[in-house]
């Protein structure tokens, strides 16, 4: 039950707090503004309010606006190059997990020399520490989904290699995050649920991995408690912000336990699909797979009380058996309107499995250490064909 807690992120948490932001000591002069290539960002005024907000802290900033789902090795490179030409000294992301993961790689390409696979740690990388201490970030975010503003890693696909894999260190923690609710009431219902059911599968998966220890387990039950019971709500009505801000917390917590705990093997398994499926959102992916890969463990007995209690947590005060855990999550997942997203839709093909199977081993084998029974390639396969649609 051993674990080690570090988190220095100071984070401004509620309705509105990204208007303090500007009160706060920003840990440079001049920005990096990280955001996405999608439109929501600049359409929503969220872009505005934070230019605003730099400009009474009397900061300058720059923008790069070019990172994509899933974001590439390439788009981090070029980001770390328009750090260097701009003079920036920090990195502010704005918007959901793929800006922020991608601010963690530019920060630590803008001040080390080479190629940002030169410094992951699995699959083609080679393992380098970072060199040079890299620039500081400030996350602010407008989603609910990676708890990427709490902790230190940031997830990137390697799209020559097909390697969807982490730039981890803890000199990565954001200095300073912003969770306001007020900036996720624009999310589409669609992408407000995958982003949810990421966030839960974090601590799911925390909660049952080898890895889990009293504090992971603290943040997990909160962290499943918060989005599996307002999840539906936000769904339903994204201008609901008790449900945004509750939703918002369990993603939040989310980041804490992957800290002080850690994913397992689903996430691997879906960064499988998606290194190989760009257009495939990962939360979506996640729920793909989810129903079979559980089931799995559940047929295993690896820890049925665990299941027992998540399933509670979850709303299901009755719950007595393992498989209680699989009714509760299927239920939130017809109720999110989620429950029969298809494989098959985002071109995956059933000969695809084994490779997929391999992919996920050989790319994020260090998240399958963690689980609590290992699963071969052959019980990979039959995760990935039962959920095939």
């Amino acid at each position: 039950m051993s674990f080690t807690m570090y988190v220095p992120t100071k984070t401004l948490f509620g309705a509105g707090m990204l208007n303090k932001l500007h009160e706060q000591r920003l840990p440079g002069r001049k920005a990096l503004i990280v955001i996405s290539n999608g439109k929501s960002t600049k359409a929503n005024g969220y872009l505005a309010r934070l230019e605003n907000e730099l400009k009474l802290a009397g900061v300058e900033w720059a923008l790069f606006d070019r990172v994509e789902p899933n974001p590439l090795r390439s788009t981090v490179m070029a980001g770390a190059a328009a750090a260097r030409e701009n003079g920036c000294d920090f990195i502010v992301a704005l918007g959901g997990g793929s800006p922020m993961d991608a601010s963690k790689g530019i920060a630590a390409m803008a001040v080390n020399e080479g190629d940002l696979w030169d410094y992951i740690h699995s699959g083609s990388g080679l393992g380098r520490p970072l060199v040079n201490r890299p620039l500081p970030i400030v996350a602010v975010t407008t989603t609910a989904g990676t708890g990427s503003e709490t902790d230190s890693g940031g997830v990137i696909t390697n799209e020559e290699m097909h390697e969807k894999s982490a730039i981890l260190d803890d000199a990565l923690f954001p200095v300073l995050a912003i969770v306001d609710p007020e900036l996720m009431v624009s999310v589409p219902p669609k992408f407000t649920a995958y982003q949810g059911f990421d966030a839960l599968f974090h601590s799911v998966e925390a909660y049952i991995a080898g890895t889990a220890n009293l504090m992971s387990d603290m943040f997990a039950l909160a962290a499943i408690e918060n989005v599996s019971r307002y999840l539906t709500r936000a769904v339903r009505d994204g201008k609901d912000l008790e449900a945004r801000e509750h939703v918002a917390f369990g993603n939040y917590a989310s980041g804490f336990v992957m800290c002080v705990g850690s994913c397992a093997s689903e996430h691997s398994l879906e960064h499988a699909m998606s290194a190989y499926h760009q257009e495939l959102p990962h939360g979506a992916g996640l729920i793909m797979i989810s129903r079979a890969y559980y089931t799995h463990f559940i047929n295993r007995h690896v820890c049925d009380e665990r299941f027992i209690r998540m399933a509670r947590a979850m709303g299901m005060a009755e719950a007595s058996e393992p498989m209680d855990f699989i009714k509760a999550l299927v239920k939130l997942q017809e109720e999110c309107g989620v429950a029969e997203l298809k494989m098959s839709d985002y071109g995956i093909k059933p000969e695809d499995f084994e490779k997929l199977a391999h992919n996920a081993m050989d790319t994020m084998g260090f998240l399958f250490r963690c689980d609590r029974e290992p699963l071969s390639i052959e019980d990979c396969v039959a995760i990935y064909a039962a959920s095939y649609k």
